[in-house]
């Protein structure tokens, strides 16, 4: 790798990676160690191919929900089958994953700009900024990036855009689905809302489960399927459709009781 070459956004590669090998060793500890990442489906990830993956999930924390994926991805990537385990495998990152953000939470600080370097396509929320409910026209430059992202590599959205669960699916994710065509792999977590704070930076609590559950690509006819039969699909996949509600509760406490009898061991 030339030390100067670039990635489409114009990130050099090599302040890249070693940006993902720092943050990486940095952060190992917080998913293995202070807390456990419980993983299913990791396997799903090595059989990608390289480009136009567009991953969906629920969304609980600013970061730690991204940073976990990074591991978990590079984890799988260098042959470990759901598990995190023995941090070498960030030394050699995939170097063209990037995740959806809000541009206003990537130019909060030192640290979020840092993290925006390391993979952020930072766009403009059309329903809501700085605190408050706003309606505007979604931005044909933010689509394009996405749009690019996903010609380069793998791309990682919360379809829901806020850390609030079972709030609805926004449809501009289904608008992106149908205009560029991904393959589509859903992503459930959780356990983060409680361990860490909001923005994910900081450790509330420690000995709590966290589960992260790849599944397998959705089944999208993107030529026939509507944008609202779309929304359905995602709303189902990543269990934000509002009969998730009491299957999660139950889940939850039986994870976590699950936990605390292997540490009692």
């Amino acid at each position: 790798m030339g030390l100067l070459k670039k990635n489409p956004f114009g990130h050099i590669l090599f302040v890249k990676k070693w940006l993902i090998r720092i943050f990486g060793i940095l952060s190992h500890r917080r998913f293995r160690g202070f807390n456990e990442l419980q993983i299913e489906g990791s396997n799903i990830i090595k059989d990608l191919p390289d480009t136009n993956v567009l991953f969906i999930s629920n969304h609980q924390t600013y970061f730690a929900d991204v940073v976990s994926m990074f591991h978990v991805f590079n984890a799988s990537l260098s042959g470990r089958v759901d598990s995190i385990k023995n941090v070498g495998y960030i030394w050699n990152p995939k170097l063209n994953i990037y995740y959806v953000a809000a541009k206003e939470t990537m130019k909060a600080g030192l640290l979020p700009k840092i993290l925006a370097y390391i993979g952020s396509i930072s766009i403009e929320r059309t329903w809501r900024s700085e605190g408050k409910d706003i309606n505007r026209q979604v931005k044909m430059s933010d689509i394009s990036s996405i749009g690019k992202a996903l010609d380069d590599g793998w791309v990682i959205t919360f379809p829901q855009g806020t850390t609030t669960p079972f709030k609805p699916i926004r449809k501009g994710t289904a608008h992106i689905i149908k205009r560029y065509k991904p393959i589509v792999v859903p992503i459930v977590i959780d356990g983060f809302r409680r361990s860490f704070d909001k923005k994910g930076l900081r450790i509330k609590k420690k000995n709590i489960l966290q589960s992260f559950e790849i599944k397998e690509p959705l089944d999208i006819d993107y030529d026939n399927d509507s944008t609202d039969d779309i929304v359905k699909k995602i709303e189902y996949a990543i269990e934000q459709h509002p009969s998730f509600l009491k299957v999660i509760s139950r889940k939850e406490l039986e994870a976590q009781e699950a936990l605390n009898k292997k540490r009692e061991w």
